[in-house]
């Protein structure tokens, strides 16, 4: 068996989000968001450790959320970094995992079956993410909004997470494409480094909380 850490993502601005506060720390249904992943890596048979990611002075905050869940498996802070690329390095290099599982700690609709699906393609592939299919038409644009090309919509994905890697191969990407701004997800440093990515499908419960609205859309 493959060790197997889990590194949720909750360093971020949160600007987009407004309220002047980190959008993990804000609850729904009298939960804060970033329990909910907790929750399921902590539960999942196929995780081994967690880390979580998040800025130096909201760890407070973080460890009084910690005191409520009964953790079954070990648990350790990484400060973030400027960017998210920058945080993940920052776990990357806290654990010798065979597997890393990255996930946005605003996704509180994570499922453990997310996680199975991931894993199970890892022996094959070096990286897979969960995605659903665009219900959308989808059209690619120039810097000034004109249309180049559109895509073929039964095979365009909305990229979501979890996101599965080996660890090895993804931090010496990581090390390679430093300070590459227009890589947006640990999957483009899997691209760049000419890896292919399997893609699975998960569901559109699975969102980001990116704004104040969208706190409505991950109630139950």
């Amino acid at each position: 068996m493959k060790s197997v850490t889990a590194i949720i993502v909750a360093a971020g601005d949160s600007t987009r989000f407004g309220q002047n506060k980190n959008k993990n720390l804000f609850e729904v249904n009298e939960k804060p968001i970033i329990a909910y992943s907790i929750e399921v890596f902590n539960k999942s048979k196929n995780v081994n450790d967690i880390i979580l990611v998040i800025k130096q002075n909201e760890k407070e905050y973080f460890e009084n959320i910690i005191k409520d869940i009964k953790l079954e498996k070990p648990l350790i802070y990484v400060n973030g970094g400027k960017t998210r690329m920058e945080s993940v390095y920052n776990a990357l290099r806290k654990t010798t995992s065979d597997i890393v599982i990255i996930h946005d700690g605003a996704r509180p609709r994570l499922k453990e079956e997310y996680i199975d699906k991931c894993l199970e393609q890892m022996e094959e592939f070096k990286g897979t993410t969960v995605g659903v299919k665009a219900k959308d038409t989808i059209k690619i644009c120039d810097d000034n909004g004109v249309v180049i090309e559109t895509t073929k919509r039964a095979n365009t994905y909305l990229i979501q997470t979890p996101q599965c890697f080996e660890r090895k191969t993804l931090l010496e990407l990581h090390e390679k494409f430093k300070g590459d701004n227009e890589i947006t997800d640990d999957c483009m440093v899997l691209e760049k480094g000419g890896y292919k990515i399997k893609v699975v499908e998960g569901d559109y419960t699975n969102i980001k909380v990116t704004t104040f609205d969208d706190l409505h859309l991950v109630e139950e």
